[in-house]
């Protein structure tokens, strides 16, 4: 029964998308558009110029081009199936998830967990389209691979916790909107999303370092595409162990801090 819940919580929203074939045509043609002109971009930016930053231009293209396709594990319309934390909240409904047979942060977590599956599955499909066409070059050897994939993880389950702070503001400040907005850009920011951090000046680069940001994609890209020695590794994949224990326990202190703000009224 248990894994019965737990298959319906983690495929809410992907169920979503997959019964609207025009959402799921509008991001085919986004990915491709924005595949494309970033590919674009960054190529021209190398047309007269040598290894800027310590980066190549297949370096630079292969990063961008796999930001953009990493942005499609976490990158799904809740707010279409009224399923995010802050509609809740606004409609009242957020008691139902404390009358489930599923905790709150369990239904959140296994939520979650379903979009990044249905996400990987746009982005594996992405990623083989660049690699079979060379937009993106390949890993330098399997080692770095199974490097990447690991710091990967690791960085998705980091931006997993960043992402439900900003949900678990809403039981105190019940519209984040503006919260959201801010942090959506400087998670881009500070993560690579936009350039990679080696184009930045030494004192951005050395705030970045005292956030989580960088641990959600720029580490992970840069093993993928050199710029981290797989001899140095271990240092990275370990501050990035580290940022998810630490926000695990943070969120699991806040969730039991919301149950205690949830009020129903009536029977």
């Amino acid at each position: 029964m248990a894994v019965l819940h737990a298959w319906r919580a983690a495929r809410v929203t992907p169920l979503g998308e997959l019964h609207a074939p025009p959402r799921m045509t509008a991001a085919l043609v986004r990915l491709v558009v924005q595949v494309v002109l970033v590919a674009s971009l960054w190529n021209g930016l190398y047309a007269h110029a040598g290894p800027t930053a310590g980066l190549s231009r297949d370096q630079a293209v292969s990063y961008a081009v796999l930001a953009v396709l990493a942005s499609r594990l976490r990158e799904l319309d809740q707010y279409a199936g009224r399923d995010t934390v802050l509609q809740h909240m606004h409609f009242g409904t957020i008691v139902y998830w404390y009358l489930r047979p599923l905790p709150p942060a369990r239904y959140h977590a296994l939520r979650a967990l379903g979009e990044q599956v249905y996400g990987a599955a746009w982005a594996l499909g992405g990623y083989a389209v660049c690699l079979a066409t060379g937009v993106v070059r390949p890993p330098e050897s399997a080692l770095v691979a199974g490097v990447f994939v690991v710091s990967l993880l690791l960085g998705q389950l980091v931006l997993y916790f960043v992402m439900l702070l900003l949900d678990q503001m809403c039981f105190w400040t019940l519209r984040n909107n503006a919260a959201m907005l801010i942090l959506v850009f400087a998670q881009n920011l500070l993560s690579g999303v936009y350039a990679p951090l080696w184009f930045f000046p030494g004192w951005f680069r050395a705030m970045s370092a005292f956030l989580p940001f960088q641990a959600t994609l720029s580490v992970p890209l840069s093993l993928y595409v050199g710029r981290i020695r797989p001899a140095d590794a271990a240092g990275q994949l370990a501050i990035q162990a580290a940022w998810a224990v630490l926000l695990f326990l943070l969120t699991r202190f806040l969730w039991r801090r919301a149950a205690r703000r949830v009020i129903s009224q009536g029977g």
